[in-house]
């Protein structure tokens, strides 16, 4: 395969993986899996960048700079005319703190290194994914680093190995290894770093320098290994979803599918490669880098802009549009530069790309350095939109991945320094609480300590991983040295039971076999906070449990600052009180059927707080967010849920001269 000659069949190939990402993205119904799309893209691009330097070698013509000015011609005009566009319409239309990391950004992405950034933007209060216009330039960047440095190690092993193949193929091998001991345990590393990548690249590279064959398949084997190449790739995209370990062993499906199906193609006319050589197809796939690059833009200003959650009339019409603008920018930005009609020298590309990079990467710093441009919004859209950022004093109470093991705990009251009587055990959500319990704390003159980790129950063997488990084990250690008489436990309890609004079940209770099933979530959580609340009875504690406080259908920060923006009213925003408690319901039979058999149980609800009489959760209180996002409380959320509190404090400070006795 030394020569490289125009096939149809792989741009109708480029269509289903562009096809698979773009409705996958959108939510559209059946494609749990379109992710692998980017991974086909991956094998079609490795095969055809290798064809391209292997033919061009074997020829004695091969220039690195002439391979880099092509690379830069294809990709960079398109790219950069939509990062411009976002930075226009994120003028408008994103929140400071989301502008300014969007300036972040385009500098990470002008310098090709997008997916490091993300990768560590994978933390648990990090914005979340659909806020972020450049998510996807992630992929982009993992191929950039590729084309980089693929040509200097092919020209190395090729003139410095006899059997330079098998070094290459050893290469993929290690890659592939590290990609499965990485979804193991580094998951974000597996799926945004080039080490853990490169194996998808190195696949279609090993077909494009495959020696050439005197023995074609003959068609009926062409046609049953194109069948079985397309099923591989189908079983992905409609069988994998977001609990699906990945890349690792599960991308062998989508990448020997796309190996498959080009190799049976290039020997033989097969059914596969008819549909996939139809104009549709290749339409589609003529345009699906543009496609590509414009359809996630889309999704997150539309679910900016947008005041209610996407209907199927939406999603179409919003698919419709990415479909429009990647075809816009393919014909009038795409198209003109690969045809040389505009900066046809290699100079003049490179010149080019050496300004784009340059402006765009000034642009973003500017953004970071003014920490998003604040003064574009009115002062009650910009109070709406700082209701999204927890104070470091709050952030310095909880730990999560990234903390030290030995966090200190924080601790509240008039005497914060003295022992606890109170200890407040739980998730994120237990921190949230932290202004309610302080101001608490102060006025019934109780001392209170507070033990938080990030997306961790406070329950003993139903932990999410090692971590988890691992901070549960010293909060029980901590309390062996406490005079703590009382405890509550918070959570965001439905997390752990149902998964999180989009349906992401990551943090969910599963079976033996490591499934989801909503029955089995519902009673290990039951067996394990009956289990915990006995351990703590057992052992003299009186036990309180706290209700999480209503889930937002949208983000509030979000939605009311777009409506501030809009000039619409907010004061109606919420969700109504009998959709809360019917997702509540398991929950409040649960601790109510708890607290009934022990008399020093008792339960804490937030919700006459912050639902009104007229039916109606509110998301927003006299020109402030009660939520910092769709779950947690703001601090002024929080404070509102100090009458829920009352009960706990108003006991404790009745108990509180018994217990000194008790200590003297």
């Amino acid at each position: 395969m030394t020569s490289l000659v125009y096939r149809r069949d792989i741009d109708g190939l480029r269509a289903v993986a562009v096809l698979a990402v773009v409705l996958f993205h959108f939510g559209v119904p059946g494609f749990s899996g379109g992710f692998v799309g980017v991974d086909v893209f991956f094998v079609i691009s490795g095969y055809l960048i290798t064809s391209i330097i292997w033919r061009q070698h074997q020829a004695a013509r091969f220039s690195f700079v002439e391979f880099w000015a092509r690379r830069a011609r294809r990709i960079l005009p398109a790219l950069f005319v939509m990062m411009a566009a976002v930075l226009a319409v994120g003028w408008f239309l994103m929140a400071p703190k989301d502008y300014e990391e969007l300036g972040r950004s385009v500098r990470y992405q002008v310098m090709f290194v997008s997916n490091l950034l993300f990768m560590r933007q994978e933390g648990y209060f990090d914005a979340a994914s659909d806020l972020k216009p450049l998510l996807h330039t992630w992929s982009l960047a993992v191929e950039e680093q590729f084309y980089i440095v693929f040509p200097l190690l092919l020209t190395l092993l090729c003139s410095r190995f006899k059997h330079w193949r098998l070094a290459l193929f050893s290469l993929l091998l290690v890659s592939f290894g590290l990609s499965v001991w990485a979804v193991a345990y580094h998951p974000e590393k597996a799926f945004f770093l080039l080490p853990m990548r490169a194996w998808e690249l190195l696949a279609g590279a090993m077909l494009a320098i495959a020696p050439a064959s005197q023995k074609r398949l003959t068609p009926a084997a062409a046609q049953g290994i194109s069948l079985l190449g397309m099923g591989l790739i189908l079983v992905a995209v409609f069988g994998y979803d977001n609990s699906t370990p990945f890349p690792g062993t599960a991308a062998l499906l989508p990448v020997l599918g796309v190996v498959a199906l080009i190799w049976a193609n290039e020997h033989q006319s097969t059914w596969v490669g008819r549909v996939l050589s139809t104009r549709l197809m290749v339409g589609l796939g003529l345009i699906s880098y543009s496609w590509y690059l414009w359809h996630w833009p889309v999704f997150v200003f539309g679910s900016y802009a947008g005041a209610e959650e996407f209907g199927p009339v939406l999603t179409g019409g919003l698919i419709a549009l990415t479909l429009i603008l990647g075809y816009l920018s393919w014909r009038f930005v795409e198209t003109p530069f690969r045809e040389r009609r505009i900066l046809a020298g290699r100079r003049q590309i490179l010149i080019a790309a050496g300004l784009g990079i340059l402006v765009l990467g000034i642009a973003g710093q500017a953004l970071r350095w003014t920490d998003g441009l604040p003064s574009r919004l009115s002062e009650q859209a910009l109070q709406y939109a700082r209701a999204s950022e927890w104070r470091p004093e709050l952030m310095a109470c909880i730990t999560d991945d990234k903390s030290p093991a030995d966090t200190p705990f924080c601790r509240y009251g008039l005497s914060p320094a003295a022992p606890a009587q109170l200890l407040v055990w739980g998730d994120s959500h237990a921190t949230a609480l932290i202004p309610a319990l302080e101001e608490s704390a102060r006025q019934h003159g109780v001392n209170v300590m507070l033990a938080s980790s990030a997306g961790c129950l406070p329950l003993e063997g139903l932990e999410h991983g090692t971590r988890c488990a691992e901070y549960n084990r010293r909060v029980e250690r901590t309390l062996a040295t406490e005079p703590v008489r009382d405890i509550l436990l918070v959570a965001r309890w439905s997390l752990y039971l149902y998964g999180d609004a989009k349906g992401d079940h990551g943090h969910a209770l599963r079976d033996s076999n490591g499934h989801y099933d909503r029955a089995v979530a519902e009673q290990r959580l039951a067996d394990g906070l009956r289990a915990r609340v006995e351990q703590l009875r057992k052992a003299g504690y009186r036990v309180w449990l706290m209700k999480e406080a209503p889930l937002q259908p949208f983000n509030p920060p979000y939605r009311l600052s777009r409506l501030a923006m809009l000039h619409q009213p907010t004061a109606d925003v919420g969700m109504p009180v009998e959709d809360h408690l019917r997702q509540k319901a398991f929950i409040n039979r649960l601790f109510a059927d708890i607290a009934a058999a022990d008399s020093h149980v008792q339960v804490l609800d937030p919700t006459p707080q912050l639902c009104d009489a007229s039916g109606l959760c509110r998301a927003e209180q006299d020109g402030h967010s009660l939520y910092t996002d769709d779950n947690h409380l703001s601090e002024i959320g929080a404070r509102l849920v100090l009458p829920a509190l009352a009960p706990l404090f108003d006991d404790l400070a009745l108990r509180a001269p018994e217990q000194a006795n008790t200590a003297r």
